[in-house]
């Protein structure tokens, strides 16, 4: 029997009264001043190594507004979870390509990518699998030819669920999956979403993407409702974050207001090496080892790992 709408919980912590002050709130309006100092964020221990791979926890990172660092967190959490030992999975599933070539991966030159597997049965996610240069993490790649997946998908039988399906083949052999979804809500957001346990939504310290977030909640719920009962928030994560501007600190306050613990404490600033990973072909857990980008996403694998239930 389908679940009543009303049976599930809010995503918010404040339900649809929190929903409608992400899509008002502006910079200087009244409510309560954001801190100006940050408390302190707590250092997170590094987690105990596993005595085994699988189940791997399916994570969608999408924001629908571009720019707001998706991508560069995908890649650089993705690394950071292997350094801890965890065996990661990513799915690039964004017809730009951008983790692909993040990764030091030709889109223009692969013979098979994750628009096969979509739309050819016999291609599984192995078939299409590349090895990158950070032992423990794997890449499904993708290019433009996925931006016709969203029109061949739309008289497929269960055309929500395909990416599910094929990743159900391989989630026994990782333990984190990430799937870097396209700057759209469309049918292949749609997709990632029926496939993944929770949802991460990298947020830019900056007034329209805070305005933009309150339709993707709204998406997740629908998601949520319909296809997948068991989709949460896995967190939000702050991006290009600046504590020497009132506009990233008041973002940030309205963010804690509307989704309070499910913010997570470790934030990522502005820095110039993020745009110098990508010309690498790396992530900056390997290009710049000792930088503050690297420790912060390091910090926020620990973060995101403490949240999990062990055993």
């Amino acid at each position: 029997m389908a679940r009543l709408r009303h049976e599930q919980p809010s995503l918010l912590p404040g339900g649809d009264e929190a929903l409608l002050d992400l899509r008002t709130a502006r910079p200087g309006s009244t409510g309560p001043r954001p801190r100006k100092e940050r408390a302190a964020i707590p250092t997170f221990p590094d987690p105990p190594p596993l005595a085994s791979h699988g189940p791997a926890k399916v994570i969608s990172m999408c924001n629908q507004k571009g720019g707001v660092g998706k991508t560069t967190s995908t890649i650089n959490l993705g690394a950071a979870l292997a350094e801890l030992g965890r065996k990661v999975l990513l799915v690039d599933f964004d017809p730009q390509g951008a983790l692909t070539v993040g990764l030091g991966v030709d889109a223009y030159d692969l013979d098979r990518s994750v628009n096969d597997v979509l739309l050819d049965r016999s291609v599984t996610i192995e078939d299409v699998l590349v090895k990158t240069n950070v032992p423990l993490l794997h890449l499904v790649p993708a290019n433009i030819d996925l931006s016709g997946a969203e029109v061949a998908l739309v008289t497929e039988v269960g055309r929500e669920q395909v990416l599910a399906n094929a990743i159900d083949e391989v989630v026994d052999d990782y333990d984190v999956v990430l799937i870097d979804c396209q700057p759209s809500l469309g049918l292949l957001t749609v997709n990632a979403l029926t496939a993944s346990d929770s949802v991460m939504i990298p947020l830019e310290c900056e007034y329209f993407a805070l305005r933009g977030v309150a339709l993707l909640v709204e998406t997740v719920t629908k998601v949520r409702d319909r296809l997948n009962p068991d989709l949460e928030i896995e967190g939000i994560l702050a991006t290009m974050y600046d504590a020497r501007t009132t506009h990233s600190r008041e973002v940030l306050a309205r963010l804690v207001e509307a989704f309070g613990e499910k913010v997570f404490q470790t934030v990522i600033t502005r820095t110039v090496r993020f745009p110098e990973t990508t010309v690498a072909g790396e992530p900056i857990t390997s290009y710049a080892s000792t930088s503050a980008g690297a420790e912060a996403y390091r910090q926020l694998a620990r973060e995101m790992i403490s949240r999990w239930p062990t055993g």
